[in-house]
């Protein structure tokens, strides 16, 4: 941090919230902006914290479940989104559940269970 902020900071870490309340709204003034939340995001400060969401996954495990009644086109679509070859691809649809990849990251797995479940497979992403 600057350190010509820090006196600054150290000045609004001070004030009561009536006090900041009245500096916002002098800032608002002065600048002609808002600084109101939007009507949807307005919650008490305690229950902002409690309900804070759980950090998003960045990386999912797939698993194949069932190769489905139509098992080429599941195999040509887990060909489509897979390195693997023909005799691989056939292996873990006739052995489902199997697992396609341990830490595959969030789009590239969204994009597998798409495709695969268009061609009639379950997928699952934990």
């Amino acid at each position: 941090m600057a350190a010509k902020y820090e006196k600054f900071i150290d000045e609004i870490s001070a004030m009561s919230v009536i006090d900041l309340a009245e500096l916002v709204k002098a800032l608002e003034t002065k600048f002609g902006v808002s600084a109101a939340m939007p009507v949807g995001a307005m919650m008490p400060a305690a229950a902002a914290e409690a309900a804070a969401p759980a950090e998003e996954k960045s990386e999912f495990k797939v698993t194949l479940k069932e190769g489905g009644s139509d098992k080429i086109k599941v195999i040509k679509a887990l060909r489509q989104v897979t390195t693997l070859g023909l005799t691989e691809a056939k292996k873990a649809v006739e052995e489902a559940p199997t697992t396609l990849g341990d830490a595959v990251p969030k789009d590239k797995a969204k994009e597998m269970k798409t495709v695969l479940e268009a061609a009639g497979a379950k997928v699952e992403l934990a």
